[in-house]
């Protein structure tokens, strides 16, 4: 401390007042360097591999915040998670921005801000330390592997279990300096938030326990502080909302397939591949390069790398409990990275990865807090350690800003995205599938065939690889081939009602309108909430003079899609070929109601009224699409047809 009311950093003078003190400089730092790396994902798209599921193609959260969706959220375990916190921050996005992705990225940088002020904020208080705090969060901020977590927006509840992951350890930190049961409920509630955002958090319990031995000293004397015993029963109701959180998230993918793999991955590879994903983890945290968003499963490992990846771990374990006594941090983050990895090492595998970016959110801050305190313990002594710190510190964000600039730069879009992943990863046929369908909805049908037969040279049992290709022969109309890409897609996975719709549409456009009925009823007998199998046998039953049939299908796709307009729409169309325009006017009369902006069903219902000679509510119709889309030349020429 210099004279007074001025603090001496390095030779830096600053002016301490209760607005420019140390700890909001260091967060202004932070948010400026944060802001300026991240802000180019506000110009990126969605991605098609989840962002569909989490937000494009998901009719719930499509719809926005509603009483309904809500109770959804809580209930569903699509995704094969329980995951209720990510539904409502989506919802809330579509409220807000629609599905302009600009919005729903920039939710997600936020987020990711505000978790890297939490952590300087934290461990800055637990440590005293402001220094080794703020280059831990400038590492947490702007580390490469960083990037997938927070530019992919099927991975909001990465940046969002981390937020109330922090705020739990923040809020126990102050019930720890000031015991009482307010401050302790405070922090169950964060992390019961946490769990309810991303299941990942279930080893919070064991963190803390860490954190009680270092920073918060909690296992040393004096004599009043509590046994370890009496710390571990402390910690006992947030171990119980883990072990419940671990079994819904258990149920949530058996129901939703995610853990298919345990038939087809082997325990012991499964167990060397946890190994040296470990190893890999820690070597990209210090090199960052060749990074994926997918690292596909491998076949077998060579016993060399698993063997000597174990013993790698082991003579860290054994060296930082070592010198757990004098340097107490090692110890700390050191299990901080083993432990949080655990429910995502692949012990049970869910997915087709080896390992991912994104599982390295939370963890990592173990790795950083060692080298942050190891580096300067490492230095003390020596006459230039501030300046030899300040220069290292200095050159390793710079390094890393740069780095997480470029990776940005491969998630603006999905092609993008997969040409580089394609680029830096061997025999990945579940981004060669996506590779093709980004293709295909560019309108390149030949470049996704190509691709779509290159992930089946890979792996002939992808079942998704059969299907699209099945899609890329309908949309040539050769159906036939389709259908029998469907069916290689069904003698895989008999039970697939992806591929049962999809030959029921190829069945449906050859005529063959009974074999596509069958396809259809068993696709729902597997799976009754298949809004859009419900809807096209509605249209099949109706076409067939089924109608009452037709309409129980057409109320379930209503009832599973309540804000959808899909099923009013097809099936006013239906009842229009059919020449039934009155039933047909209120199908599409519904279809507005349901969304006041939907220009098909405008159009429609435009159309139908001119048919049944309601010709000025037809032009007020045709007037509603030109206002919604003014350059829609159907509606404008069926006005001058008019005469309006």
């Amino acid at each position: 401390m210099g004279p007074a009311g001025f603090i001496n950093l390095f030779g830096l003078t600053i002016v301490e007042k209760k607005i420019i003190t140390v700890p909001n400089l260091f967060c202004m730092v932070l948010l400026a360097l944060t802001l300026a790396v991240y802000a180019q994902t506000g110009s990126h798209q969605f991605i098609n591999f989840d962002d569909t599921l989490y937000v494009t193609d998901n009719p719930h959260v499509q719809a926005g915040l509603t009483g309904a969706n809500v109770a959804w959220a809580f209930t569903a375990t699509t995704a094969s998670n329980w995951h209720p916190l990510t539904w409502l921050s989506h919802m809330a996005d579509v409220q807000m921005f629609g599905l302009n992705p600009r919005g729903h990225h920039m939710t997600s940088v936020v987020l990711h801000v505000v978790a890297v002020l939490l952590l300087f904020l934290l461990l800055a208080k637990m440590t005293g330390a402001p220094w080794q705090s703020l280059f831990v969060a400038a590492l947490f901020a702007l580390h490469p592997l960083h990037v997938e977590s927070v530019a992919w927006v099927a991975e909001r509840k990465d940046v969002l279990s981390c937020l109330f992951w922090l705020l739990t350890i923040l809020l126990y930190g102050n019930y720890v300096r000031k015991p009482g049961a307010g401050r302790y409920l405070a922090a169950l509630a964060c992390f019961a938030a946490g769990l309810m955002a991303k299941p990942m958090l279930v080893t919070l319990p064991v963190v803390l326990l860490f954190l009680d031995y270092w920073p918060l000293n909690r296992f040393r004397p004096p004599n009043d502080r509590p046994a370890a015993t009496a710390l571990v029963i402390e910690k006992l109701p947030f171990f119980l909302l883990s072990a419940l959180s671990s079994a819904i998230t258990i149920i949530a993918q058996h129901r939703g397939g995610a853990m298919k793999n345990l038939d087809v991955a082997p325990l012991g590879l499964r167990l060397w591949n946890a190994v040296v994903a470990y190893v890999q983890y820690i070597f990209k945290t210090f090199w960052p390069t060749d990074l994926a968003l997918l690292y596909p499963f491998p076949a077998s490992i060579p016993t060399w790398q698993s063997v000597g990846a174990f013993l790698l771990l082991v003579m860290i374990s054994i060296a930082v409990i070592g010198f757990r006594q004098r340097c107490p941090y090692l110890l700390t983050g050191w299990f901080w990275f083993l432990v949080t990895l655990l429910p995502v090492i692949g012990l049970i595998q869910v997915g087709g990865q080896s390992m991912a970016d994104r599982y390295t959110y939370i963890p990592l801050t173990g790795l950083f807090i060692m080298a942050a305190w190891g580096v300067n313990d490492l230095l003390r002594g020596w006459q230039q350690r501030e300046a030899a710190l300040v220069l290292l510190s200095g050159a390793v964000v710079c390094a890393l800003s740069a780095a997480t600039w470029q990776q940005l730069g491969y998630w603006k879009d999905s092609i993008t995205l997969y040409r580089h992943t394609l680029d830096v990863t061997n025999g990945n046929y579940l981004i060669l599938n996506n590779y093709g369908i980004a293709l295909a909805e560019q309108g390149d049908f030949d470049g996704a065939t190509a691709q779509y037969r290159e992930a089946l040279r890979v792996w002939p049992q992808s079942a998704n690889a059969h299907i699209n290709l099945g899609a890329a022969y309908a949309h040539e109309e050769n159906f036939d081939e389709a259908i029998r890409e469907y069916g290689e897609a069904l003698k895989i996975k008999p039970a697939y009602t992806l591929a049962m719709t999809d030959m029921a549409k190829a069945l449906s456009a050859q005529g063959k309108d009974s074999e596509a009925i069958a396809q259809y009823e068993q696709a729902l007998k597997l799976d009754p909430t298949l809004a859009g199998a419900h809807r096209d046998l509605a249209l099949l039953l109706m076409k067939a003079g089924r109608r009452d049939e037709a309409q129980i299908h057409e109320q379930a796709a209503q009832r599973l899609e309540p804000f959808s307009v899909k099923a009013p729409i097809n099936m006013g169309v239906a009842l229009a070929q059919a020449g039934r325009l009155d039933e047909a006017l209120a199908s599409f009369a519904e279809a507005v109601r349901i969304d006041p902006n939907s220009v098909e069903a405008h159009f429609n219902l435009g159309v139908t009224l001119a048919k049944l000679n309601r010709q000025a509510e037809a032009a007020q119709e045709f007037r509603e699409v030109l206002r919604l889309k003014p350059d829609a030349g159907p509606a404008r020429a069926w006005l001058e047809k008019l005469g309006r």
